[in-house]
C-alpha cells in the first residue's frame, strides 16, 4: 500500500444487500462495505449479479469509494435455490468461489487491492493461488456446514456438506486472519478450522443502529397492533427467521402447548405468537402448531419488507429465538435494538448477546420444557420487561453496532499489512 493512498479492500461474498435480499449474510456484507467506505476505505465488492431490483443498478451503494465487480453464479439442475440448498452450496457455490477468488487475485496483482476479505468459500480461488501478495482475511460466518449433524436428516446433510467443509478449511489454511464473529463461537472455529496461534481474531457481526431506528419506532408498532386488532396489553411473542428445522420453531410450538392448557401461564392471558419468515419447513411448523392446539393464537406472517418487520419488533412484547443452531443472529440484535427482551437458546453467538436476568433468558437448544419455563418467567415478570429491553439496547450500542465494530476491522487490516512489510 503506497503512502498517502487510501486503504483498498476486496470484499468477496456470494451475496450482499441490497443486491441479493436481506438475510443475515447479505446484511453483514452490505453493512461492512458501506461502513468501510464511510471511513474512507476504497472497497471493491465481488459478488454475483443482482437478484433484487435496486434503485440505482449502476451505483447501488451511492458511494464513490465502492465499486461492484460481478462474477456469474451458475446454479446446477436440482440446486435451483441459489445459496440456500446443500446441493447448491457444495457444487455451484464452490465454482463461484473459485472464479471470484481468482478475480480478487487479479485485482491484487494489478495493484488495485491491498487486502482480500472473503466470506466463507467465496475466496477459494484466491486461497488456492501459490502466491498471495495481499493478506487474506476469512470470515467463515456461522459454520453451519460443520454443525449440520444437528439438522434433519443428519447423516445425509452432513455427507452433502463435505465438499463445502473442504473448501472452507482450504480457505482457512491460506488465511492470514480468521474472524470469529462472536466470543461464543471461538471454540467452534478452533475445533473445525484449527487456526494457528494468533491467526484468529474476534470481531462480531453488527447492525446499523441508525437504519434500524429509522425503519420503525413505537408509533409504527402501535399502528400495527391497532390495524390487526391486537390490544395494547396483549402479550405478543415474536419470532423471526427462515422456516427450517435448525430454527427450532417446532420446539417453541411444543413449549407454548405446555403453557396454554388449564393451569398454564398463558391459559388466562391474551396472547399470540407471531412468526415472520419463509422457508421449506413451513408445513412441518404448521403441523406442529396443529398438534399443539395453539392455532388460534398463531399468526404466520411469511416474508415481510423491512419496514413491516421492524414494526413487528416494536409491536412485540418479547422476542423468542428457539434455534437449535445459530451463527450470530442479526435478528436477535435487531430485536434488542428495538428494546425487546429476548428468550433464546445457548446456540452459536447468542450467549454473547443475551444474558439471563439482565436482558432476557437463555435455555438449552431443543428443550421445550426449559423454553416453556423461560416464557412462564417472562409472563410473570412483565413489570421488568421494559427495563430488560433498555439494557439490551445498551448492549447493542456498546458492542454490536457498526460504529463500534468497523474500526476494529480496519485495525486488523492495517496490522496485517504492516506485518507483511
Amino acid at each position: 500500500m503506497a503512502a498517502g493512498k487510501p486503504l483498498a479492500v476486496a470484499v468477496v461474498a456470494r451475496a450482499a444487500a441490497p443486491l441479493h435480499g436481506a438475510g443475515g449474510l447479505e446484511r453483514s456484507v452490505g453493512d461492512l462495505v458501506r461502513y468501510l467506505a464511510a471511513r474512507g476505505v476504497d472497497v471493491t465488492l465481488i459478488t454475483p449479479p443482482p437478484t433484487n431490483v435496486v434503485p440505482s443498478a449502476s451505483d447501488p451503494f451511492g458511494s464513490p469509494h465502492i465499486r461492484v465487480r460481478q462474477v456469474p453464479y451458475l446454479t446446477f439442475p436440482f440446486a435451483n435455490r441459489r445459496g440456500t440448498t446443500v446441493i447448491d452450496r457444495s457444487t455451484a457455490y464452490l465454482l463461484y468461489g473459485e472464479r471470484a477468488g481468482r478475480l480478487a487475485g487479479a485485482l491484487v496483482a494489478s495493484g488495485d487491492v491491498d487486502i482480500v476479505h472473503g466470506f466463507g468459500a467465496s475466496v477459494l480461488g484466491y486461497a488456492r493461488q501459490r502466491s498471495r501478495p495481499a493478506p487474506l482475511v476469512l470470515n467463515p460466518q456461522g459454520l453451519e456446514e460443520f454443525g449440520a449433524t444437528l439438522a434433519s436428516p443428519p447423516l445425509l446433510k452432513h455427507i452433502g456438506y463435505a465438499p463445502l467443509r473442504w473448501a472452507v478449511r482450504r480457505c482457512a489454511r491460506s488465511a492470514d486472519c480468521i474472524i470469529a464473529t462472536d466470543a461464543a463461537l471461538e471454540a467452534t472455529v478452533q475445533r473445525h478450522l484449527h487456526p494457528a496461534p494468533g491467526q484468529m481474531r474476534t470481531i462480531p457481526n453488527a447492525i446499523d443502529l441508525a437504519q434500524v431506528t429509522s425503519l420503525a419506532g413505537p408509533p409504527e408498532g402501535a399502528i400495527l397492533r391497532q390495524r390487526l386488532g391486537i390490544a395494547a396489553d396483549e402479550l405478543v411473542l415474536l419470532s423471526v427467521g427462515r422456516l427450517e428445522y435448525n430454527k427450532g420453531f417446532d420446539v417453541l410450538a411444543a413449549a407454548l402447548q405446555r403453557l396454554s392448557g388449564a393451569g398454564g401461564a398463558l391459559h388466562d392471558v391474551a396472547w399470540r405468537w407471531v412468526l415472520v419468515g419463509a422457508g421449506p419447513f413451513r408445513p412441518a411448523i404448521e403441523q406442529a402448531i396443529q398438534r399443539a392446539g395453539i392455532g388460534p393464537h398463531v399468526r404466520l406472517v411469511g416474508p415481510a419488507p423491512d419496514a413491516e418487520l421492524h414494526a413487528w419488533y416494536e409491536a412485540a412484547t418479547i422476542f423468542v429465538h428457539p434455534t437449535r443452531y445459530e451463527g450470530s443472529s442479526l435478528v436477535t440484535l435487531e430485536a434488542m435494538a428495538h428494546r425487546r427482551p429476548v428468550i433464546a437458546t445457548r446456540a452459536g453467538g447468542l450467549p454473547d448477546k443475551v444474558r439471563t436476568g439482565h436482558n432476557g433468558w437463555l435455555v438449552e437448544p431443543g428443550d421445550a420444557g426449559a423454553l416453556a419455563d423461560a416464557v412462564r418467567e417472562a409472563v410473570t415478570a412483565r413489570a421488568r420487561l421494559s427495563d430488560m429491553g433498555v439494557r439490551g439496547r445498551a448492549i447493542v450500542e456498546q458492542e454490536f453496532s457498526w460504529n463500534a465494530v468497523v474500526d476494529r476491522q480496519i485495525a486488523v487490516y492495517r496490522e496485517l499489512l504492516s506485518a507483511g512489510r
